[in-house]
């Protein structure tokens, strides 16, 4: 009994302790198992995407690597210059120096960029954000400069040579820059340029326009554009992952716009502006054989050279003061045409057959038309009137309503 129950404890602690102890004879082999095929697997994951991008993906990735490699350098053409009718020129080009940034060359660390940035900034006394906002507009292409500013001041110039090696990135580069050398004379007529916006480069993309282009944005220079314009070329070169230039690969050279001539007269035109003078209004002169403009002035006027940089907001500001200078006088009048118009409304009405030469309205001192009193102009009516007393005492509520009741007509 006791030799059972020590045997029976006995089998028992020593089947216990075979459990606690585990089976260890193997064991080591299978871990060494079980990383191998991880190992494998993971391997195998490794291999076949190389596999993929080496074989099946090979073509699409090496052009990719062939557009980091090499990169084209654009370079802007000088617009045509324009003529009076005599040769003599009016507008041309002169030489600046403009400013961009490489996206591939700009530092990877996000403080660093921003350091380069607000650098940049603080010499062309452009804000930061714009410098950023057009960074984004071209999505960082790494293949493509973004245009910072044009027409750099020489100071500029300077600064951003001393401080190149702060500047990693940033292109400083010779351009053509409009340039109106009689400065106000015949600036309505002319026009001026400036740098292509959003609204513009999304109606212009298709026919090569990009960002940093500059383009017409009034008179001649816009209604030439597509003559005065010329065509873009530049560098093809060869870059390291820096964004530094190793060599030049080939050259296409930029092909200058067309010269436009036209029909004004410089002397004649000198004449017209000295006799306007300060007054406000415009002049004409036309040739009457032909219809040739010879002559044309709007005061007040502007300079176009202040557009052919980056116009600031005091610029802006002064440009405006002045009684609507943009605004060309000759062809678009700032003015209601007024009372004159009630010329033309009578003809419509005579025109249309509703009223004969001899018809009678009763005048009012006002008329409601949806839901708005229509005054006369003084505030009382005239009593009944027929077309000439109408047009001799400028009758409105007379022609309000000729105007209404003839609605649209197509006068011969």
């Amino acid at each position: 009994m006791s030799y059972s129950q020590r045997t029976s404890s006995g089998s028992f602690s020593g089947s216990f302790g075979e459990k606690k102890g585990g089976r260890t004879v193997g064991r080591q082999y299978q871990s060494v198992v079980i990383m191998l095929l991880l190992s494998l697997v993971m391997l195998g994951g490794i291999g076949s995407r190389l596999a993929y991008l080496q074989i099946v993906d090979c073509e699409r990735n090496c052009e990719l690597a062939e557009d980091n490699r090499f990169l084209l350098l654009p370079r802007r053409p000088a617009r045509g210059n324009i003529t009076d009718r005599n040769g003599e020129v009016l507008v041309s080009s002169r030489l600046s120096h403009s400013v961009s940034i490489w996206p591939i060359a700009l530092p990877k660390e996000e403080a660093d960029r921003e350091q380069v940035i607000e650098r940049l900034a603080q010499i062309l006394d452009v804000p930061v954000g714009e410098i950023n906002e057009r960074l984004e507009q071209s999505s960082y292409n790494l293949n493509k400069s973004v245009p910072i500013s044009r027409g750099v001041s020489s100071a500029q110039t300077t600064a951003l040579a001393e401080y190149a090696n702060e500047l990693p990135g940033v292109r400083v580069e010779a351009e053509a820059v409009r340039n109106y050398p009689r400065g106000d004379l015949g600036a309505h007529v002319l026009g001026y340029t400036g740098e292509i916006n959003t609204d513009d480069l999304e109606a212009l993309e298709e026919k090569d326009y990009r960002l940093g282009d500059v383009i017409g944005k009034m008179g001649i220079e816009l209604a030439m554009e597509e003559t005065l314009r010329g065509q873009w070329g530049g560098e093809q070169v060869e870059v390291d992952s820096s964004g530094r230039v190793l060599s030049v690969i080939g050259e296409k050279p930029s092909v200058s716009g067309q010269d436009v001539q036209i029909t004004l007269d410089l002397e004649l035109q000198r004449v017209a502006e000295q006799t306007l003078g300060d007054k406000i209004g415009a002049i004409v002169a036309m040739d009457p054989r032909d219809g040739a403009i010879r002559a044309m002035v709007s005061r007040p006027t502007f300079d176009p050279n202040i557009f052919s940089t980056r116009i600031t907001q005091a610029q802006w500001e002064q440009i405006t003061k002045n009684g609507y200078p943009l605004v060309n006088r000759a062809v678009q009048s700032s003015y209601a045409p007024a009372s004159t118009f009630k010329v033309v409304t009578t003809t419509a009405g005579i025109e249309s057959g509703k009223y004969s030469p001899d018809a009678v309205l009763p005048t009012y001192p006002f008329l409601n038309i949806g839901g708005i009193q229509f005054w006369d102009w003084n505030n009382a009516g005239f009593g009944p009137l027929g077309f000439r007393g109408a047009m001799a005492w400028s009758s409105d509520t007379f022609f309000f309503q000729i105007g209404r009741s003839v609605g649209e007509v197509e006068l011969q």
